[in-house]
């Protein structure tokens, strides 16, 4: 059978057996990644699967059966599973789920990519790791490590309205970073972020970056780490580097506009959400220079896809505009039970995993500043960039993020290096107080973004840039 004549089965399957909605994605994914240690390769790791996932809706419950195999039998086997499952949740009393309209969609999308990641021969690829740590290791890392991961995914999506969407998605990524022990002490330093910079895109993002360019840097500040000072504790101006300020976006926005959390239905791994529907449209989420969009079509962004896991078409929305909450991340079954109109936003992991509501590219929009223009503003700051740990509450609300490495700002010139630099604050507060944004943005990938039970990894994107935010917590007291 063809990819599209056993997802088809599936779905008739289903219908069969009683749903009066089904849908199947047939997943066929290579992943491929490698890391080095002291300039040596570490590991090298290639898997391959296929399979079929189908989804059924019975009154108020969804049902979801998955198979490794394409045949006919096994197709309209898991249909009918998928069915009966979702029956016999329906026996617990809920009212109907409705779907938010959907016009049948048959299309084929594939993802920009100028060199084939796995095309690549593994040698080039594990002399650029062996390369870069090796010249970490000699500028005095004790542990130098670097890595690239590859996922080559091909989709085929049926729908018993009519859809018919096959898509190819490949994504890519990789970077280093290098580790310095010293007495009491321990740093670490990353390029360009921390476990690289990934993209919807070939290998031309891996040789973009350039890590072999930046690893004598990246060590020799590791090791100017252990003996710099500690960052002071106080309220201060505070001026994140787009790198930081994209996993402020992924933890405090991203995850608090997941539709499914808002409504209480997802709790795992990240809580729910501290917004409340009824402030749609009308809530102060943070300054008038927080626009963040929620954007699939980002050419080379890692969240971005032609369709998501339910046939919506990849659409830009807006999530914040001039500092106001106006947009979610939904599902057609979610967005129905809060009277919205459009979905979007569902994906899964794998073709054995139900897909869920998931970030795509959530991110800030051009400012009108440069980073320098920033420093030149501040009086009396402090710079942090690259993340190092990350702490927020089950309602998105309270955190605590710690970053590899800061630097003083007086009288509008960067200063000396900090060491251990972490800042605290709420949601809403923080986003209010952020006064200027550079327009230098960088669409930051995400490929572990953990939500569900079982647990799915995730695949976002968080365009970014340097921001400063006012009379912020930082460092910690005594």
């Amino acid at each position: 059978m063809t990819e599209f004549d056993a997802a088809t089965a599936a779905v008739q399957a289903a219908l069969d057996a009683g749903a009066r909605y089904a849908d199947a994605r047939v997943m066929h994914r290579r992943y491929e990644s490698m890391s080095a240690r002291n300039g040596e390769i570490e590991e090298l790791t290639q898997d391959e699967s296929l399979g079929l996932g189908v989804r059924a809706l019975v009154g108020s419950s969804w049902g979801f059966h998955a198979v490794p195999e394409l045949s006919d039998a096994a197709a309209r086997d898991a249909g009918r599973r998928a069915a009966r499952i979702a029956a016999a949740s329906a026996r617990v009393p809920g009212p109907p789920i409705d779907l938010v309209p959907a016009d049948p969609a048959t299309a084929t999308w594939t993802s920009e990519c100028a060199v084939d990641p796995l095309g690549v021969p593994l040698s080039t690829k594990g002399d650029l790791l062996v390369d870069a740590t090796a010249t970490m290791a000699a500028h005095g890392a004790d542990i130098a490590e670097g890595l690239y991961q590859i996922w080559d995914t091909a989709k085929w999506f049926v729908s018993s309205e009519g859809h018919r969407v096959d898509q190819r998605i490949r994504e890519c990524g990789g970077g280093i970073s290098a580790t310095s022990i010293g007495e009491g002490e321990t740093q670490r330093r990353s390029y360009p972020s921390y476990r690289g910079q990934y993209g919807t895109t070939g290998w031309e993002l891996v040789d973009s970056l350039d890590l072999p360019a930046h690893a004598a840097r990246i060590a020799e500040e590791s090791r100017a780490l252990l003996t710099a000072p500690l960052c002071p504790a106080g309220e201060t101006d505070l001026i994140l580097g787009g790198e930081q300020l994209a996993l402020q976006i992924h933890e405090s926005v991203g995850h608090a506009i997941e539709l499914d959390r808002i409504l209480g239905w997802e709790a795992a791994f990240a809580g729910t959400s501290w917004l409340d529907l009824a402030q749609l449209g009308t809530l102060r989420y943070g300054s008038e220079l927080m626009n963040v969009t929620i954007d699939p079509t980002i050419p080379g962004a890692l969240g971005s896809f032609g369709f998501d896991d339910e046939g919506s078409p990849a659409v830009k929305r807006d999530a914040v505009r001039d500092g106001r909450w106006v947009g979610v991340l939904a599902g057609r079954d979610s967005a129905a039970v809060a009277g919205l109109n459009y979905g979007g936003s569902v994906r899964a992991d794998g073709w054995a995993r139900l897909p869920m509501v998931r970030m795509t590219n959530v991110g800030l929009e051009p400012g009108p500043h440069t980073l320098e223009e920033i420093i030149a503003a501040t009086d009396d700051g402090v710079l942090m960039d690259i993340n190092r740990s990350w702490s927020i509450d089950d309602k998105r609300l309270n955190f605590q993020f710690g970053c590899e490495i800061g630097w003083e700002v007086r009288n509008g010139r960067r200063g000396r290096m900090l060491r251990n630099p972490t800042y605290t604050g709420i949601g809403p507060l923080f986003w209010r107080s952020m006064d200027m944004l550079s327009g230098e943005t960088v669409a930051w990938g995400t490929p572990n973004c953990g939500k569900g039970q079982p647990g799915q990894t995730g695949h976002t994107g968080h365009p970014a840039a340097p921001a400063r935010f006012r009379n912020v917590r930082v460092g910690v007291r005594a």
